[in-house]
């Protein structure tokens, strides 16, 4: 079978750009090189793992995790079964903390990205502001080889440390950000994500908010003079980590930002008052 043939074959049972992506796993040409090669003939062998793979996408397996690749704010990250999938909600966390970076901290500043997984939050920041000491921590140790893969392939300039969020944390920092795992233990996730992506990755205890009370509780130890907290949140979470972060921080101001789809995404918390 040519190139082409495979895409109408394919087509027949994935969407056009699953398909293109598959193909270009398989045979190594971009996606957009596809087309400079429709009449190329390719291999049965190649053939049997284009089907192969088709048929994981259609069990429900993230094509993600057949490419091991996903593109985030403009870099490609490495990703497999030991990391949460980056979702395209969290590129929103970037846009909104890097305003605040650039009006408040155009000189060097102190980053920790708390349950960085695959480091794509703390290696972005990195790459768009190089004058930031970043910090990935996470609690598995799965987790952050896939930071260390990352961090290579993009010769990013981070520390990585393993932690329980700030348990064990002592030094201090000006941006302290994390997008932890924030589902209830009740709600309903589709099931290509609760199979699949780990759960340590997923959960935040019965109601959610476990991450956000342990991260809160301790961060006055680790928190400088003029500081920023950047979290995403689940949608319906904003005012329950608001009454967390009132509880725990005085004198401080909480913004909320929305997602593409409208719905709460991005809460950001500084003591810096214009």
């Amino acid at each position: 079978m040519t190139i082409e043939e495979l895409i109408i074959y394919g087509k027949k049972y994935l969407s056009s750009i699953n398909v293109k992506i598959l193909l270009s796993c398989v045979t190594g040409y971009d996606t957009l090189d596809l087309y400079n090669h429709l009449d190329e003939k390719i291999t049965e062998k190649k053939i049997d793992l284009f089907k192969k793979y088709i048929n994981m996408v259609l069990n429900k397996y993230p094509v993600q995790y057949i490419t091991k690749n996903v593109n985030f704010y403009g870099f490609d990250y490495y990703v497999d079964e030991r990391v949460l999938i980056p979702r395209f909600d969290t590129e929103q966390l970037i846009y909104y903390i890097s305003k605040y970076i650039k009006k408040y901290f155009s000189g060097q500043a102190k980053l920790i990205d708390l349950g960085c997984g695959s480091g794509v939050i703390g290696i972005t920041l990195s790459k768009l502001f190089p004058y930031l000491d970043v910090t990935c921590l996470d609690i598995s140790d799965d987790a952050l080889k896939v930071t260390q893969i990352n961090a290579s392939n993009l010769n990013a300039n981070i520390k990585i440390t393993k932690g329980d969020m700030l348990k064990g944390v002592n030094e201090k920092y000006d941006i302290i950000v994390s997008n932890p795992p924030y589902i209830s233990m009740t709600e309903q996730i589709d099931d290509i994500v609760k199979y699949n992506e780990p759960k340590i990755a997923l959960y935040g205890g019965q109601d959610g908010l476990l991450f956000y009370r342990n991260i809160l509780c301790d961060i006055k130890k680790n928190i400088n003079n003029k500081f920023i907290i950047a979290f995403e949140i689940g949608y319906q979470q904003k005012k329950s980590i608001e009454k967390i972060c009132n509880h725990y921080l005085n004198n401080v101001k909480i913004e909320c930002y929305k997602d593409l789809g409208g719905r709460d995404r991005v809460l950001i918390i500084t003591n810096i008052m214009e």
